[in-house]
């Protein structure tokens, strides 16, 4: 990146002429100077960058050090009336206990609960809503992500990748990632700086700092939040080894629950699937050799995830379309995927099949069954090849579920135990077939928006095409859906100022009584998520 990239004309990060020394003392001076800067802001704001202006170095004007601004209302609506309204009823949900009933945290971070490294890990590396913003503003993964890769000029430190975060914060501007990290950084760190080229190696080292102290350290964190309980993804053959620990540990007060996440064995169309069902067998002490073999180890592994505080299953197939094949059919098929030589629409067929037989053990063993299709994984192959499955290239596309589940939920529908939880990234079903669906059937419930959806303008979109069919509480309450550890606060934050501010604009049109607003206000940020999930 060329000198003075992306920086205001005649300033300059350090001087063209003059020995190496006298740069990097330049550079030293510098960083404490927007150290002082920042400082200045932080404590006495506006006066404070007045009083910091004889320190800003040469390559930094004070007006680049800009605090963030987290209005108190924000995200509510802004007539003065109705924002008093929502301003009312967030106050009744702003500290409830936080239910994560769908997430990727991983558990052994609270097991062996030591300090995080450095910001970069934090913000960054974990989060594809990041580091897919970055790469399509042209940051090569490799710089951000080298670890998942083969590219082989060396991992940029933790530092750089900070820098080069907040050398592109401005294109953040409008993005719930950003609405995130500014919470983050004033609520969680006490930061009040924004991040940008000046401020990046400052804040570097403040939040270093910071993450040192022991009120830092995942279980605090993970206290501090609020959190009663919260769900992670896992692997059907993972001896939930971490859960295990946790349940056994008598200082942890916490609740993480494992979730079954099968796709990669019910699809033979999916990479190294022999093996996997191999793995399988040996995980559940059954033989996949046969077809019956099979659906007996992922009976047996799902009995296991339930022994262990598992309450949900979670499946991310292509589409949603569920139609059964007989048994000597799902036999032949089974056996000649196992021999690799079954087709393309073969294997289309037993995985559509598998989500039915998904369904039956769920009227089994009362496991909640989350559905999210619609999404075109690992969309740029060059990528997948370099950088494996989860690194921002999953892309949406048209989904439906009416037709596609008629023959699961003609079967299944309305078993008393059975219960499908249903998400999309394709909001026009949402009003077209998703909440018709929640509206007739006991089992079904629309699921929050998530993923491309979890945005303010989205979450009130939602709220407005699913609650005249289906009402509030036939819908699965909030999901924060991350591995970004600190931003799950955040995003249930941002979910609930949202749906206050719809509630408030309902009591505004005398359509809902104040009361029975606080009343579903707490329902949409604790119960519903609680119980849809039978987290209870």
């Amino acid at each position: 990146m060329g000198e003075g990239h992306g920086r205001p004309a005649g300033y300059s990060r350090c001087t063209r002429h003059g020995e190496r020394n006298a740069e990097d003392q330049d550079r030293r001076d510098d960083q404490l100077a927007v150290s002082t800067a920042i400082q200045a802001v932080e404590s006495s704001g506006p006066a404070g960058v007045a009083r910091a202006k004889g320190t800003t170095p040469k390559w930094c004007t004070t007006s680049a050090v800009k605090q963030i601004e987290m209005h108190p209302d924000r995200l509510f609506p802004a007539d003065p009336g109705v924002r008093g309204l929502a301003r009312s009823i967030y106050s009744v949900v702003r500290d409830v206990p936080i239910i994560s009933p769908h997430g990727h945290l991983d558990p052994a971070l609270l097991v062996e609960n030591t300090s995080f490294t450095d910001p970069s890990s934090l913000f960054v590396t974990p989060d594809h809503y990041v580091t897919r913003m970055l790469h399509a503003l042209g940051v090569d993964l490799a710089r951000i992500s080298p670890q998942r890769g083969h590219d082989d000029r060396g991992a940029p430190s933790p530092r750089e990748v900070w820098r080069l975060f907040c050398e592109h914060w401005a294109s953040f501007r409008g993005t719930p990632s950003r609405y995130w990290i500014e919470s983050e950084l004033i609520d969680v760190f006490g930061v009040s700086v924004q991040p940008g080229p000046e401020t990046a190696d400052a804040l570097y080292d403040e939040l270093v700092a910071k993450l040192a102290s022991p009120e830092f350290r995942p279980r605090a964190l993970f206290k501090r939040f609020r959190i009663e309980v919260i769900a992670t993804t896992d692997d059907p053959c993972s001896e939930l080894a971490a859960h295990r620990s946790l349940a056994a540990d008598t200082t942890w007060t916490g609740r993480v629950v494992p979730t079954f996440r099968p796709d990669n064995y019910l699809d033979p169309a999916a990479d190294d699937w022999q093996r996997r069902v191999a793995l399988l067998g040996t995980a559940a002490d059954a033989d996949t050799g046969d077809y019956d073999g099979y659906i007996d180890a992922l009976e047996r592994r799902r009995a296991f995830f339930a022994q262990h505080g598992a309450t949900s299953t979670d499946h991310g197939p292509a589409d949603a379309e569920s139609e059964p094949l007989s048994s000597a059919e799902a036999r032949r098929i089974y056996a000649a995927a196992l021999r690799r030589s079954a087709t393309l629409s073969e294997c289309t067929a037993f995985r559509r099949h598998m989500l039915g037989e998904m369904a039956r053990m769920a009227c089994d063993d009362g496991m909640v069954m989350q559905l999210h299709s619609g999404v075109l994984r690992n969309h740029h192959a060059p990528t997948y090849a370099a950088y494996g499955a989860d690194t921002g290239h999953d892309i949406p596309v048209a989904a439906e579920f009416t037709r596609a589940l008629q023959p699961l939920l003609c079967r299944y529908g309305t078993h008393p135990r059975f219960r499908l939880v249903i998400f999309t990234v394709d909001e026009t079903t949402w009003s077209r077939e998703l909440a018709p669906l929640a509206g007739f059937y006991p089992s079904v419930f629309v699921g929050a928006p998530w993923w491309f959806l979890d945005t303010p303008s989205a979450m009130l979109r939602f709220r407005e095409a699913v609650t005249d069919t289906a009402g509030f509480h036939k819908t699965s309450g909030f999901v924060d859906d991350t591995r970004a550890f600190c931003s799950i606060p955040a995003r249930h934050d941002m979910a609930r100022r949202v749906d206050c501010g719809y509630l408030a604009r309902l009591v505004a049109a005398h359509r809902l009584s104040e009361d029975e607003a606080f009343e579903t206000a707490h329902a949409l940020a604790y119960r519903l998520p609680r119980d849809v999930f039978r987290l209870t």
